[in-house]
């Protein structure tokens, strides 16, 4: 008679297992949902595939496919960072040469490797409250506890950054989650702190495209005299976020030490994306897809604010100059996580923001909407649907509501 052999204890053997952390609450198969107002994913309908599939070809032709054949080791593709350094960052009033810029596999690979080479025991590391729950989870894995201060309809306070900072992460141009837009002279007052108390900025500038309300303010790399500020953007929200592409501009050294650390994880994004998305942005694509995404993101946003007023839902924040998402908070008592939960039921999909919330401030009163991968024709049925919901869910406390954030 055969004994079964013991299996391998695997639990045992991972000596740095990754933490995990309340993610946005989203399901896989999002797209068999009729009213998806979730964040960050795309419309198909509103790409351009075709002119896409002709630079995705380009790409691999004769006169490129040396370039790509060839393990570049720990270069960029020179056409896609010509076309960053002298059309994209312009935009953005900043200005840089090729040995201050590095391509990465999106926003989350570049706020991982400006985490690793930045952060020690011992540093102290500022995140807005809420923010983007991606970067909780960096800390988390290196096992790094960041000190969260809380946004106001300004987003991020420079008054209250503690004195003790040595490296602050912000979203100015649309503050993630509540998309508000941080005003001049307060990203200046931002910089003089950073100045006088001698800490770095990361600036995650990952939607600026989108500022079709009002005109951008300008990033606050531009305004840096000091090298202080690393720039982090990125084509997810733009082109497609399964691209997975993005960059970073800072001080040479920075750069260049961010570009070891990638050569040791994956050498280089793949050289075929590279030169595509160069094509892509060279040819005037991506300017046309940027103008179509504009016109449709404003009509479906404006269909939207006025489903907001008509069924007296709340949004919160302060100003904002565009954007594809709108920050809620629901009436008193009402858990948004199991809102959306119960709302599934109906074809609903919205994002509860509790993953946002730092620890110490646990909150379930908030909640995201966004109108990039739902169509127009749909939005009014289902704020009629998220209305309903709201209403039932009111209703059903029964008089013992929960204290809000």
């Amino acid at each position: 008679m055969r004994h079964a052999r013991p299996g391998v204890a695997w639990a045992d053997r991972l000596t740095r297992p990754v933490r995990q952390r309340d993610d946005i609450l989203r399901p896989p198969n999002w797209m068999d949902y009729r009213f998806p107002f979730i964040y960050g994913q795309s419309d198909p309908e509103l790409f351009d595939h075709a002119n896409w599939r002709a630079c995705a070809l380009r790409a691999v032709g004769r006169r490129d496919f040396d370039t790509l054949a060839q393990d570049r080791y720990q270069s960029d593709d020179p056409m896609l960072v010509e076309f960053i350094l002298r059309h994209i960052l312009p935009r953005r009033g900043i200005h840089a040469q090729p040995d201050q810029i590095l391509i990465t596999m999106g926003g989350q690979n570049a706020l991982w490797m400006i985490a690793q080479l930045l952060l020690s025991d011992g540093e102290v590391a500022i995140v807005e409250n809420p923010c983007f729950p991606g970067l909780r989870r960096i800390f988390d894995q290196m096992g790094h506890v960041g000190r969260s201060v809380d946004v106001d309809a300004g987003g991020l306070p420079p008054e209250r950054i503690p004195e003790d900072a040595q490296l602050v992460f912000t979203t100015p141009s649309h503050h993630a989650p509540t998309n508000v837009t941080m005003p001049i002279d307060r990203r200046i007052e931002m910089l003089e702190r950073a100045a006088r108390d001698d800490f770095l900025i990361v600036e995650d500038d990952y939607e600026f495209e989108m500022s079709f309300l009002a005109p951008p303010s300008p990033a606050l790399k531009s305004l840096d005299q000091d090298g202080r500020v690393i720039y982090v953007g990125s084509f997810s929200k733009s082109i497609f976020p399964g691209l997975r592409l993005g960059y970073v501009v800072g001080d040479r050294l920075m750069i260049e030490e961010m570009r070891k650390l990638r050569s040791v994880v994956l050498r280089h994004p793949p050289s075929h994306i590279q030169r595509s998305t160069a094509y892509f942005l060279s040819l005037g694509h991506y300017d046309a897809q940027v103008a179509r995404l504009a016109r449709h993101y404003g009509q479906r946003r404006a269909i939207m604010e006025s489903c907001i007023r008509v069924h007296g839902l709340t949004p919160v924040g302060g100003e904002s100059h565009g954007g594809s998402s709108f920050w809620m908070r629901a009436p008193e008592g009402v858990d948004t996580t199991r809102l959306a939960l119960d709302l599934r039921a109906d074809s609903v999909l919205i994002e509860p923001g509790a993953a946002f919330f730092a620890h110490r401030a646990p909150d379930r009163s908030h909640y995201r909407i966004a109108y990039s991968s739902i169509p127009a024709n749909r939005i009014q049925d289902g704020m009629a649907r998220l209305a309903r919901a709201m209403e039932r869910a009111v209703g059903g406390q029964g008089g013992s509501a929960m204290p809000n954030d």
